[in-house]
């Protein structure tokens, strides 16, 4: 039994299929970093599938509109009211775009307009495994003034009961990490370290 499974939610509307080489990426991360026994293979589950409710940990993100139908919202409610966690990672870097005005209204819609908020930049997740002192680290597409031009020093969540049930990104990190795993020997430091944070405190949370 893994201790580790990535699972990617594939919902009906939009491209849920982005950034293909991130999941095998990540979980190189946490093969070299961490103890834990990870599945190699990345997991698609449909957002309609109640087999998602199981996962200790899902990941969704893309470009296009987000408009999820009846069971796929009532799926999400559940799971992240009893104890899941999803990350989701706006794929076009941008407030204004498609992915992040879609993705915000139904989380509003959802868990109510007031429950997607900042994180401070000194919260627990920063500090999960690696250490990030100043927050969230800058993505290149950021850096290289795509999308809406700004480095987004904050990143947003739905909280449960004082846990992250949502972890929302408007950074693309789901790009910045998608290159085969084997290039990271060209980095001066691996990008995917904020990864293995993600996952430890979805994990030890």
């Amino acid at each position: 039994m893994y201790d580790f499974v990535f699972t990617r939610l594939q919902y009906d509307s939009g491209n849920w299929d982005v950034d293909q080489r991130m999941p095998s990426n990540l979980l190189d991360s946490l093969v070299q970093y961490t103890t834990l026994e990870v599945d190699p293979e990345e997991r698609i589950v449909p957002l309609r599938d109640p087999a998602m409710l199981g996962a200790p940990f899902c990941y969704m993100a893309g470009h296009r509109l987000v408009q999820f139908d009846r069971r796929e919202r009532a799926n999400f409610e559940r799971y992240v009211r009893n104890g899941g966690f999803v990350f989701a990672d706006d794929c076009n870097h941008d407030v204004d775009g498609l992915f992040a005005r879609s993705f915000e209204a139904q989380m509003a819609a959802i868990f109510g307009p007031e429950a997607l908020h900042k994180i401070p930049n000194d919260h627990p997740l920063y500090h999960a495994f690696f250490d990030f002192d100043d927050g969230p680290p800058a993505t290149s597409f950021e850096l290289n003034g795509w999308g809406d031009d700004l480095v987004h020093d904050y990143l947003k969540a739905i909280e449960i009961d004082g846990r992250i049930g949502v972890l929302y990104s408007n950074k693309d990190y789901g790009c910045e990490w998608d290159y085969d795993y084997r290039n990271k020997r060209w980095l001066a430091q691996d990008n995917t370290r904020f990864g293995v944070n993600v996952v430890m405190h979805a994990l030890t949370r």
